[in-house]
């Protein structure tokens, strides 16, 4: 007992002279400098002398592999000010009641407990941890415990420009900001909410603040933001980010596919295949990432390896939900309720039965990739929000989708580096182009928006004349029955399980009048809601790829492409629209580009409604289809 009050004096000693930042830069307190050489020394020999004379570290944090848990992470809510599509459907998940969530002072209690044991970081998580009202208090509170020599926090970056300058005085050590898209608009489309230009201004304060490095966190999907990783490790040549690519994990609903999973060795193969001189960097034993750096850069990049290469025979973190549950794995579904027992009025010694106890049941490892995608385990808004991974990533179209936006010159890698380092260094954020435009007869400036990056350079407004590739043209045969139902009338799924795979196409089209006044608002881009066609487009896409959970008997299609056209047309005040699907199976996609479109159109009517009314969808018809045993259709 005596040598651990002597240790805990050392450690006092030890962090009222200084605080380590996330990259180990220090920050005295309470002004940030480097110490000097005579208090460096000092500084080597308490910490030599700590480490000889260390006590035996709490038997109550230890497992039975002999790992030492000091390392907690506590979510302080379940809320979010985003609505990933990855992460929850636009209207939210269910939250825990209000009364059955951790109080403040039930959060300072259990972490002085944990601090008392061994814990010597602390990372506040969420939901958004940033958007608690207290969360600046907490910090200050936390950074009063004996012990703690680092406090950091992982956030979505909306409100983390604001908050900092209280939460560095407060004592925040490190950062760690989620941010999966460089691109404005994908950013918009998968979070559901404005914002990029908050988290860019985020990062630049705490660059601005001397955070070093800043970690920036992206979960890589294939599908989604995987052809981006370039783009990211170009940001470190000139900022001080350690950008940590991170692999699709499983949780509870978020329908986890393999497919979808981008290795940590692909993406290092990538980034080689780049930068062949990229070094590996020396990690900590109980380090998740394996980090690497490339020469003069002032950056760095890491990786977290969960799925392919676990690190679970080092782990040290243990993690406490917002509603008091612990959890000693993040992968494992057996928690236990520190909050009842606190509620109950167990003491302290009984409430280190209950964690000591929990930390001794700890397994060796993860039940592996495919096994815990099989598991129930909460979904991860309601464990921490580092992964938002509830919802099954939106498959968006392969990388020309994006390139044809030709937002920030992404596609062209050679540029990436100075622009995107203009835009983190002077926090500015540029917007996205204009639209492609054309001058039809009537000398009208004609807007176009295209899933679609053309070949060539030259812009292509949607031909009114359907263009739908096939080798073999005819009228589609007839059938004197319905496919959709049995002998008896009764509704069921045409069987295809007999039928070969072959190459199909579909196109199909929509028109949407507007009148004068919607249709002039979306010709220059107006409307409040932000830019119609960009997120038609994207909805039509989108839709493309649900189908099947929309048209009860339609058959999941593994879609290979999806394009969606819009243009306007001046002479009817109205939005023409072409969606073309693709795939290689047993059936045909007719439903899908023709949900595609239909779906197309109503969003730019829910974009439209609140300036007119009087608005009329129609036209929506199939174009073309080939592929198929019963022939090619092309409508005349």
């Amino acid at each position: 007992m005596a040598a651990r009050l002597v240790s805990r004096m050392l450690r006092r000693v030890l962090r009222s002279s200084v605080r380590s930042c996330s990259s180990g830069a220090r920050v005295t307190q309470p002004r940030r400098g480097e110490p000097s050489q005579s208090a460096a020394e000092e500084l080597s020999g308490r910490r030599r002398f700590l480490r000889e004379h260390a006590t035996p570290f709490s038997a109550f944090l230890t497992d039975g592999f002999g790992r030492q848990h000091s390392y907690l992470r506590i979510s302080l809510t379940e809320k979010c000010n985003l609505r990933c599509q990855y992460c929850m459907p636009e209207e939210g998940v269910p939250l825990t009641p209000k009364a059955d969530l951790l109080t403040s002072e039930e959060i300072l209690t259990l972490a002085r407990l944990f601090v008392k044991e061994g814990v010597d970081k602390i990372r506040l998580t969420g939901g958004e941890p940033l958007i608690r009202p207290d969360v600046v208090d907490i910090v200050a509170q936390l950074n009063r415990l004996e012990g703690l020599r680092n406090i950091s926090v992982t956030t979505n970056g909306i409100n983390l420009a604001r908050l900092l300058p209280q939460l560095q005085r407060a004592g925040l050590n490190a950062i760690n900001i989620s941010l999966d898209t460089l691109v404005p608009a994908k950013f918009e489309f998968i979070v559901r909410r404005k914002g990029f230009h908050k988290v860019m201004e985020g990062i630049h304060k705490a660059i601005e603040l001397g955070y070093s490095p800043v970690k920036v966190n992206c979960v890589v999907m294939r599908g989604l933001n995987e052809e981006e990783l370039l783009d990211f490790v170009a940001l470190t040549e000139g900022l001080p980010l350690d950008v940590r690519f991170i692999e699709y994990m499983p949780f509870d609903g978020n329908k986890w596919n393999f497919k979808k999973m981008v290795s940590y060795k692909e993406m290092l193969d990538t980034i080689q295949q780049r930068w062949p001189e990229l070094e590996k960097l020396p990690q900590e034993e109980s380090s998740t990432a394996k980090t690497f750096k490339i020469p003069g850069f002032r950056g760095q990049v890491s990786f977290i390896t969960s799925m392919s290469e676990h690190f679970c025979g080092t782990c040290n973190r243990l993690r406490i939900t917002a509603d008091g549950n612990l959890k000693v794995c993040l992968f494992g579904n057996s928690e236990v309720s520190l909050r009842d027992h606190l509620r109950a009025g167990d003491s302290e010694e009984q409430l280190l039965r209950v964690i000591g106890a929990a930390v001794g049941r700890k397994k060796p490892q993860h039940a592996g990739m495919f096994n815990i995608s099989r598991m129930k385990n909460r979904p991860m808004i309601l464990i921490e929000f580092s992964l938002l991974l509830q919802d099954s990533p939106p498959a968006l179209p392969a990388v020309s989708s994006w390139d044809s936006l030709s937002i920030q010159g992404l596609r062209h890698r050679v540029g990436v580096s100075s622009q995107e380092a203009a835009l983190w260094k002077g926090c500015w954020v540029p917007q996205p182009p204009p639209l492609t435009r054309r001058w039809l007869g009537c000398g009208s400036p004609q807007r176009h928006y295209s899933s679609h990056s053309d070949s060539d350079t030259s812009p292509k407004c949607l031909s009114p004349v359907p263009q739908a590739p096939a080798t073999h043209s005819g009228w589609l045969p007839t059938s004197d029955e319905l496919t959709h139902v049995d002998s008896e009338g009764r509704a069921v799924m045409v069987d295809v399980g007999s039928k070969p795979d072959t190459a199909r196409v579909a196109v199909a089209s929509a028109v949407v009048l507007l009148g004068p006044v919607a249709f002039k608002l979306v010709q220059e881009n107006r409307l409040k809601k932000g830019d119609a066609l960009v997120v038609a487009q994207l909805a039509g896409v989108q839709a493309a790829k649900l189908t099947s959970q929309l048209i009860p008997l339609c058959h999941q299609v593994a879609l290979s492409h999806v394009q969606v056209r819009l243009e306007l047309d001046s002479t009817r005040h109205a939005v023409a629209i072409q969606a073309s699907c693709q795939a290689r199976g047993p059936t045909g996609v007719e439903m899908e580009a023709l949900t595609s479109a239909a779906v197309a159109a109503l969003t730019l009517y829910d974009m439209c409604k609140a300036v007119s009314r009087d608005i009329v969808l129609g036209e929506i018809k199939l174009i073309s289809k080939t592929g198929g045993q019963r022939g090619d259709f092309h409508r005349t």
